[in-house]
């Protein structure tokens, strides 16, 4: 049986993780740990969040012996969700920063929110968090890797830790979470356009447009959160 060519055996390696960049294989994201199984540089058991049945695909596409999953880079577990204590933020934005989806909203000295569609549970902002205000919510309850994750949320994920990559790339200021310009926002819900979070009479200052987008999704946010309560 022929193999395929490095960059086939990568893309489809790439194509069985989780796409959570969480980085507990021990390599920067997803795509690099991919790189080093096709480069025979990693082993196949080093992804948590995709468990043993994650083990189990690349097995199947590398030709690899499964093996166990590795408890040197985590335990397979259900998905978590991060919150952010309100009372408690103080604003910093280093969680923002850290987040590879560009799931958390927020700016300066303002309270942040999480996006919960767009988290992945990656647990980068929480070691990040100078007051000790973000937790994590099991939101899968007894499902663990695979079975509590899905392709369409592995897709979503990888699709905005590109656009993720590709701003902080583009940006003049890495710091700066979200367009400067009017338009669907990286960091907003897709039903929270900019237009309809600004009133007609809203400063015309870039600055000033995006305090009005935070401050109506974080006002969104406690609503939702209001109701579940």
């Amino acid at each position: 049986m022929t193999s395929p060519a490095p960059g086939v055996l990568f893309a489809r390696i790439n194509a069985a993780l989780p796409q959570t960049q969480c980085t507990r294989c021990g390599y920067p994201d997803c795509a690099a740990y991919a790189q080093a199984i096709a480069a025979g540089q990693a082993a196949i058991n080093q992804c948590p969040p995709g468990g043993m049945e994650g083990v189990e695909r690349l097995a199947s596409i590398t030709g690899l012996p499964v093996l166990p999953l590795n408890p040197a880079n985590g335990l397979e577990g259900p998905r978590y969700v991060a919150v952010i204590e309100e009372a408690w933020c103080i604003g910093c934005t280093l969680c923002i920063k850290a987040c590879p989806t560009d799931a958390i909203l927020g700016s300066n000295k303002v309270m942040h929110t999480v996006i919960e569609p767009y988290c992945t549970g990656c647990e980068l902002c929480v070691p990040v968090c100078p007051v000790d205000c973000i937790s994590l919510e099991n939101v899968t309850g007894p499902q663990t890797g695979w079975n509590a994750w899905s392709e369409a949320q592995a897709a979503t994920a990888l699709d905005r830790y590109i656009f993720h990559s590709v701003r902080l790339k583009n940006s003049k200021d890495a710091g700066d979470e979200m367009p400067e310009e009017p338009g669907q926002s990286a960091t907003l819900p897709p039903d929270l356009p900019v237009a309809q979070a600004t009133q007609p009479d809203a400063p015309a200052t870039a600055a000033d447009r995006k305090r009005s987008v935070i401050e109506a999704a974080l006002a969104r946010a406690r609503t939702r959160r209001e109701a579940k309560a």
